[in-house]
């Protein structure tokens, strides 16, 4: 236990030690913070850091804080195996092609690995070799990352851009001048933060037509978290697109195993949780969330007739309907 101990705080000096390098001035709250630890642990690990010949001093008052002497840097390079692993892992191929970068990170990879020890080298190739992340969607094409390395550029270069941009709504055609904040890649999608002088908006870069720069920059909050950002709002997508009604529905036994593959996660869930025996024999009765009613009928007709819908009754009668229409249009002529 003593060696595990002796460990971790080796570790967390080093962690001290290389926030303030690459961060600058930092307060022992922020260290703090940043370490997980009290304020009292960063104070001694300060004075440890200080006795072991760390040129690091700090200033008192609200500005105050600790740093490194000017022009001092570390020569700590090493890695535990685990980051080496994890640093192999990281890499996304296909993002990193889309922003023009797939050369550089390869040739950083390569050099990481001539820098490493021996062992550890084997090890991250290893997981490298045996572990691959591919971040686009079954059965659909790439979206169109025609405009990508000129947004990414506007993003890094802090520039406004106009750009001709394709809405769902009308008009549908728009034209709009951005303070492009960052970019963000979900499942193989890109979407662009960015200011519209309202406020920010989300835009899919696969809709962007057209990009100009402007030669006019924008000052980007120092305390915008891209990251933080991007999980509040699709908190608030998830919340508006939240099912809001329910429908009672009749499975047999094929449509009850074609549910998994063929609807919603939620809705997936319900009939487990909720299915009961039906009238007929081998079918089930389940109540399952539904959005709208178009959108609840597209979703169930993916079962065809191993699955009946009993309420709500607007819902039966779009179904109705839409069969209803089916079958005029494949009458045999």
């Amino acid at each position: 236990m003593p060696g595990r101990i002796h460990r971790v705080r080796a570790s967390r000096l080093v962690s001290l030690l290389l926030l303030l390098q690459t961060r600058g001035r930092m307060t022992a709250a922020e260290l703090a913070d940043e370490l997980e630890v009290s304020v009292r642990t960063v104070y001694r690990d300060v004075e440890s850091l200080h006795a072991a010949g760390v040129p690091l001093y700090g200033d008192a008052g609200p500005a105050g804080g600790y740093q490194l002497l000017e022009g001092y840097r570390t020569r700590l390079t090493g890695l535990t195996r685990p980051e080496a692993e994890a640093l192999f892992l990281a890499g996304l191929p296909g993002p990193a092609a889309e922003l023009g970068l797939g050369s550089v990170v390869a040739a950083a990879q390569l050099k990481l690995a001539a820098a490493l020890p021996p062992e550890l080298r084997d090890h991250a190739e290893r997981v490298a070799g045996r572990f691959h992340l591919d971040t686009s969607g079954w059965y659909r094409e790439p979206d169109d990352t025609t405009h990508l390395a000129a947004v990414a550029d506007a993003v890094w270069r802090q520039h406004r851009v106009e750009v001709g941009y394709h809405r769902w709504t009308e008009p549908r055609e728009v034209t709009r001048t951005l303070s492009p904040y960052g970019l963000v890649v979900k499942s193989g999608t890109w979407y662009l933060i960015a200011h519209n002088g309202r406020g920010l908006s989300t835009y899919r870069v696969s809709a962007i037509r057209s990009v100009h720069a402007l030669a006019e920059p924008f000052d980007r909050p120092a305390d915008f978290d891209l990251a933080g950002h991007w999980r509040s709002t699709v908190d608030e997508f998830e919340r508006r697109q939240q099912y809001q009604g329910k429908a009672v529905v009749l499975l047999s036994a094929a449509g009850r195993a074609r549910v998994p593959g063929n609807l919603p996660a939620v809705m997936a869930r319900a009939v487990a949780d909720t299915a009961t025996p039906a009238d007929r024999p081998q079918w089930i009765r389940a109540v399952i969330p539904i959005e709208s009613i178009p959108h609840a009928a597209t979703e169930l007709l993916r079962l065809g007739a191993e699955i009946e819908v009993l309420e709500p009754p607007e819902l039966r009668q779009h179904l109705t309907d839409t069969i209803a229409e089916l079958a005029r249009m494949y009458r045999p002529r």
